[in-house]
């Protein structure tokens, strides 16, 4: 704005200049008189007024310029606390699924150690079993009221 302001005064002075220097068409001087000497002032005025008004708004461009960094400070601020919200509630959630994860496994482990020592037994007695069941079926054969509750169980 400031170079607006000398361009102002370099057009005033020119001004001056060519006023104070003129010569009319004849070749004859023109006289500076009081009424030209009343416009000056007031253009000089007008232009001072325009000039205050120009360092106004510089003054308020100013302003402008450091509410925006405020502004774009506080954005920041708001980012940097987003970030750090998103960083605490992705930890709680790792930490709640790795939590979850181990309660399930210590959990089934003593059930786990329970069903492999049935199939174990299961195992080892399985023929024991089957012997069993072809003595009830021989036994059935003879004792219908044994091959009634047999049949009653899918045994025979």
């Amino acid at each position: 704005m400031k170079g607006k302001t000398k361009g102002i005064w370099f057009i005033l002075i020119l001004l001056l200049y060519v006023c104070s220097s003129v010569v009319d068409i004849y070749g004859e001087a023109v006289p500076f008189t009081l009424e030209d000497r009343d416009r000056l002032i007031r253009v000089e005025v007008k232009l001072a007024e325009i000039e205050q008004r120009f360092e106004q708004v510089d003054k308020r461009f100013e302003q402008v310029d450091k509410r925006f960094e405020q502004i774009d400070k506080r954005f920041e601020q708001m980012m940097n606390f987003i970030w750090i919200l998103a960083a605490i509630f992705s930890g709680l959630t790792i930490s709640t699924i790795g939590f979850a994860i181990w309660d399930r496994r210590t959990m089934i482990r003593p059930f786990e150690v329970k069903v492999r020592e049935v199939e174990r037994i299961r195992e080892a007695d399985a023929d024991k079993l089957e012997r069993l069941l072809q003595v009830l079926r021989e036994m059935a054969r003879k004792n219908v009221e044994l091959s009634e509750i047999l049949k009653k169980f899918n045994l025979l």
